[in-house]
């Protein structure tokens, strides 16, 4: 574990850190999990439809077998408890880079591994995708095998920059076409990525879906020191001097108004936002995780 590169190993371990914030149920068959259940009730599938009864919910009337048939009838749908958690990775350029503890690829691969640990532990299945034209989504999967699926590709996504990113909104475009009503969406993102993202697309999720949204941040980002930053590379070594108020407030403009933007706008828009530096903790969200307010790490 150098905080530059996540490696499987690293991902795996931290399983105590989700589990350890509720105990699991258990039933007779080990973990309790989320499951089609035979009952007719209130849940996404449909199922049938039967004759409207006083107290049923008016919007589920099935308007059209109440035109055929002269009575009022509602639908009633197949009672479903298995959720679907899905984790998406923003693989921008900006992620690959820290000054604290780790870069902010390998602290967004540990908190979609964290993600991935918790929704094990909360019985749902588990799907991963990035915003790539070349490679499919992770696909839904249960129990141990669908998290170390995703587990797999988070190494694979935040080790080395991938050639090929389309950027967060085509993720987003991928995203809409595998969730399902209630299902539970995490975003790991640079707030660069957030801020290229049509605001009007969010309620599309927040209405449908527990979306939250962490945004990875790095300390020298939001508290650049007053005088010269110096950068080396192999083949040179440059100063930015950022004792100007010009220069301080191009910085901010890159850097925190990105930030301070997101922080703002996805709240209004049913969003759940957290702030997730390098040198947190890389739980530090996951208790936020069913909050509705914005909250900074």
């Amino acid at each position: 574990m150098d905080g530059i590169t996540p490696t499987l190993q690293e991902l795996v371990g931290l399983r105590a850190l989700a589990f350890g914030r509720r105990a699991a149920k258990r039933g007779r068959h080990g973990l309790s999990g989320h499951a089609l259940s035979p009952l007719r009730g209130r849940g996404m599938e449909y199922a049938e439809s039967r004759e409207y009864a006083i107290g049923d919910d008016a919007r589920h009337i099935d308007w059209r077998l109440t035109a055929r048939s002269g009575r009022p009838h509602t639908k009633l749908f197949q009672a479903e408890r298995e959720r679907l958690t899905l984790v998406v990775a923003d693989t921008s350029p900006a992620l690959y880079f820290g000054t604290r503890t780790r870069f902010k690829s390998v602290q967004a691969a540990r908190a979609g591994a964290i993600a991935a640990w918790a929704a094990l532990r909360d019985g749902d299945r588990l799907a991963a995708l990035r915003g790539s034209a070349r490679e499919a989504p992770i696909p839904p999967a249960g129990g141990p095998r669908g998290a170390l699926r995703v587990l797999d590709a988070l190494v694979r996504w935040y080790a080395k920059r991938p050639e090929d990113d389309a950027g967060l909104g085509v993720a987003l475009d991928h995203a809409a076409r595998v969730l399902r009503p209630g299902s539970r969406l995490l975003i790991l993102a640079d707030p660069a990525s957030i801020a290229g993202i049509d605001p009007h697309r969010w309620p599309a999720f927040s209405l449908h879906h527990d979306t939250t949204v962490l945004l990875l941040v790095d300390p020298l980002e939001r508290n650049p020191p007053k005088a010269a930053l110096p950068f080396a590379t192999a083949q040179h070594r440059v100063e930015l001097d950022l004792a100007t108020a010009a220069q301080r407030q191009r910085w901010r403009n890159e850097f925190v108004a990105p930030l301070d933007a997101a922080l703002q706008a996805l709240p209004a828009r049913g969003v759940r936002v957290h702030v997730l530096s390098t040198d947190a903790p890389s739980d530090a969200w996951l208790g936020a995780w069913g909050r509705t307010q914005a909250s900074v790490a």
